[in-house]
This record gives structure tokens, C-alpha cells and sequence, in this order.
């Protein structure tokens, strides 16, 4: 069969499986979507599909299907980690710093802690520490993966809990917009190559006067304009960024992170999300599947999982807690946000493939992640959810 044919089936698959069974099955209160399609993902991987019927597998997702596949969702990501760039509000963050450092502090660290010990733990084993990783990539990667929050799925579960443009929400927000910086700072710095920084310093200059260059011609332009020149801007960064060593992921949420919000239509910003989410993530997601594998064992990858789950929930909601204690938080506030911060999906699996990509990480260890990242987003909703209604009733007792 021609590659064309073959990559218009494999499409078909991305698109109607997922969505199929999300929509027959009513998984939504547990599953969003998204989850649905990285599970999808997983399973039309060498791990399941590959195992069980590698006939099927290899007829399918031969290499010239797997490259095209790939292209599409490097641009996928790319936009996606621009679009949670732009989102930062650090002006919001600013104007209530204390409580806003305090509890993204202790809401990054302590998962960050659990998470470096789990990662100290896996290496006393071989099969999971990847072939040009050192010790200390491994156990900084492995402790932000745990300690990282996916702010844009995050927008979206608070849509659907409807507490998005409450106090709450904005707060919860600006909690995670903090930890955000912190996670593609930490990304950097694991990827920093000592053979290329002056490379890495020479970016670091230029990146910044082209910043200076580019927001005040953003600022000069029709609102037209900017959605072009921030596309335009984006592949330019991620390319100087992969350049550099740094990765374009880094470079794609610098891209986004110089521009402000207020140049943008909220709505037109809130559409293109939606539509990169429906069009063009499903694909990121299978590609994300065919690079699951299991070489150690199916047992010791579910193990491996369940402690990366057990270090970035205990250690999340821990933080939080403590941080709900030094601001004198209200009954039940620390467990709602705590939660809601937990949530891992998109940016954990991105920061993952990033750590794949650098063989820090095995392909098991990328797995662990991606079930951990599965899980944690599942647990969310139904979490929050009670903890919205058991606040409401308490609430109406007091008035």
C-alpha cells in the first residue's frame, strides 16, 4: 500500500478511536478527552499494538508513516508550548507575590523533593537511566516531571468545574504560571551542554535583543499582524534554541513567554487552543504512543508509575498544604488547589519526550511518566469535583 494511503488510515485511527470511545463510553467525568487520546496513543504503540499484533503494527506505521506523523506533531507541540508561553499572567503574579511565591514554591518543591528521591531509588537498578544521561540529569528530570502542573489542560479542567474566572481559579493560575517558568528554566539547565555554552550564551544575547526588537514592533502592528508574526516568531526561536542545545521546546516557550496576552483577542487565543487541541494534538499524542516501550517489564513499568503517581500527588498536595497553613487559607481550600495542581497531562509529557529525545531518560522511564501523567490527570476531576461540593454545603451551614 502507497506511504499516502497508509498515512491517511493511520489519521482515521487518530481521530475516530479516541474519540469514539469517549464519546460511547460517557468516560468524561473521569477522562477528558485528551486523556483519552493519550491512552489511545499508548495503545497503537510497540508496547500493546506492537506486541500483540506486530504483523498490524509494521504494516501500518512503517518509517515513512511514523516521519510524517512526527513533523505534524512537532509543530503541534511547538504551538502548543507557545500558546502556554503567552498565557503567563506574571503581572497578576506580581501584584500578589508573597502568597504567590510562598505557594508556588512549596507547591513546586516538595513534589520536586519526593520525585528526586523516587528517581535516587530507581537508580540503584539498571534499565532506567538513559544512555547520555548523568545521575544528576536523571534525578532533576525525574523530580520536575513530578513537581511540573499542565497549565493549559489546567485551564480546561477548571472550565469544566466552571470555577475558571472565580477567585479561586485566578489564584490557582497564578500558582502554576510561576511553576511553569521554573520548569522550562530547570529544562535548560538539565540540557545545558558545557561543549556548546558559548553557543547556549551567544543565543541567550541575541534572543533577548530580538525580543526587545520584536515586542516593540508587535506593539506597532495591527492585531492581524501579530497572529502572523507570532508564527512567524515561533519556529525562528525553536529553531535557535535546538541550535544551541537547548531544545526547540525551550525555544518555543520563550517565544511565547516574551509576548503579552493583552496583544491578543482572549477569545481568538482561547479558539486557536481549542483548535489546536481538536486538529492537530491527536496526532502528538499517538507519536507520543509509538514511543512507549517496555524492555524491563510490564510489572516494573506500573510499579515505576504508581511511585512517580504517589511522589507528585503526596508531594503536591503536602506543599500546598503547608503553604494553605503559613497564609491561613479557609477549610478545604488547600485540598481543592492542591489537586488541581497536580494535574500533569500535556507539559509533563512534553518535558518527557524532551528527556527521551536527550536519551537521559529510557524509553521505560518515559512510559512510567506517560502512565503517571495519565493517572494524575484522571484523578482530578472526580478529586475536585466532591471537595467543590463538600465546600458549597459548608459554605451554606455558615451563612
Amino acid at each position: 500500500m502507497p506511504t499516502s494511503e497508509l498515512y491517511l488510515l493511520a489519521m482515521s485511527l487518530i481521530f475516530a478511536l479516541p474519540w469514539l470511545f469517549w464519546r460511547l463510553s460517557g468516560c468524561d467525568y473521569y477522562a477528558p478527552l485528551v486523556v483519552v487520546q493519550i491512552i489511545a496513543g499508548i495503545l497503537l504503540g510497540p508496547g500493546v499494538l506492537g506486541q500483540l499484533y506486530p504483523a498490524y503494527y509494521d504494516f501500518l506505521f512503517t518509517p515513512a508513516v511514523i516521519q510524517s506523523l512526527n513533523g505534524i506533531a512537532w509543530w503541534a507541540v511547538m504551538l502548543f508550548v507557545m500558546i502556554a508561553g503567552v498565557e503567563l499572567d506574571l503581572g497578576a503574579a506580581w501584584a500578589h507575590r508573597r502568597e504567590s511565591t510562598i505557594t508556588a514554591g512549596l507547591a513546586l518543591g516538595v513534589p520536586f523533593c519526593f520525585g528526586a528521591v523516587a528517581a535516587a531509588l530507581l537508580l540503584t537498578t539498571p534499565g532506567w537511566l538513559g544512555e547520555q544521561g548523568s545521575n544528576w540529569q536523571f534525578i532533576l528530570g525525574i523530580g520536575m516531571a513530578c513537581a511540573v502542573t499542565a497549565l493549559p489542560i489546567l485551564i480546561l479542567l477548571m472550565e469544566k468545574l466552571e470555577i475558571l474566572r472565580q477567585p479561586i481559579g485566578q489564584r490557582i493560575l497564578r500558582y502554576a504560571s510561576l511553576d511553569d517558568i521554573a520548569i522550562w528554566a530547570i529544562l535548560a539547565l538539565i540540557l545545558l551542554d558545557w561543549g556548546r555554552v558559548g553557543r547556549q550564551a551567544l543565543f541567550l544575547v541575541l534572543f533577548a535583543s530580538a525580543a526587545w526588537l520584536f515586542r516593540r514592533l508587535m506593539q506597532r502592528v495591527a492585531e492581524t499582524d501579530r497572529w502572523y508574526l507570532a508564527l512567524i516568531w515561533l519556529p525562528i526561536c525553536s529553531f535557535a534554541a535546538d541550535w544551541a542545545g537547548l531544545h526547540s521546546m525551550v525555544g518555543a516557550f520563550l517565544a511565547g513567554a516574551v509576548l503579552e496576552a493583552r496583544w491578543f483577542n482572549q477569545e481568538r487565543m482561547d479558539l486557536l487552543r481549542h483548535y489546536v487541541l481538536l486538529a492537530l494534538m491527536p496526532v502528538f499524542f499517538l507519536s507520543t504512543g509509538l514511543r512507549t516501550e517496555w524492555n524491563v517489564a510490564g510489572f516494573t513499568v506500573f510499579a515505576a508509575a504508581a511511585l512517580f503517581l504517589f511522589a507528585s500527588v503526596a508531594g503536591k498536595l503536602l506543599g500546598v498544604r503547608l503553604a494553605g497553613r503559613i497564609l491561613g487559607w479557609g477549610a478545604g481550600e488547600a485540598s481543592i488547589i492542591g489537586w488541581l495542581l497536580q494535574t500533569k497531562a500535556l507539559i509533563m509529557i512534553i518535558f518527557a519526550n524532551v528527556l527521551l529525545d536527550r536519551a537521559i531518560i529510557t524509553s521505560d522511564t518515559f512510559t512510567a511518566l506517560l502512565l503517571m501523567a495519565v493517572a494524575s490527570t484522571m484523578l482530578t476531576v472526580p478529586r475536585v469535583s466532591r471537595r467543590l461540593v463538600g465546600q458549597s454545603a459548608l459554605q451554606g451551614r455558615i451563612s
